[in-house]
């Protein structure tokens, strides 16, 4: 399966990521949409950098578990909103990730 990479202007340090927020069209059971004020804050996001990993304490850098391309689940408050090159993602840690989307 191809895979397309988007380029991005910011390298994240540490055991930081950088995802694209996936907006989900919500829809109530009798069919009306949503407005973007009255959703629930997504949680679901596509990996777009990750960081080289967190130094331990022996000075080792821990292997990061997700990687670029990945669909995952990140705690709802966490992170901090960016704007780059007209698009808004997302920075946070590996920790705020509650798991990764298979499938």
């Amino acid at each position: 399966m191809p895979t397309t990479e988007t380029k991005i202007a910011i390298k994240p340090l540490g055991d930081r990521v950088v995802l694209e927020v996936l907006e989900e069209t919500e829809q109530t059971s009798g069919g009306i949409y949503l407005p973007e004020t009255a959703r629930e804050k997504p949680q679901k996001g596509k990996i777009l950098a990750v960081g080289p990993g967190k130094l331990n304490d022996s000075g080792k850098r821990e292997e990061m578990q997700v990687q670029v391309g990945d669909v995952v689940l990140f705690a709802k408050y966490s992170g901090t909103d960016v704007k780059l090159s007209g698009k808004e993602v997302k920075i946070l840690s590996e920790k705020d990730i509650l798991g990764i989307i298979e499938g």
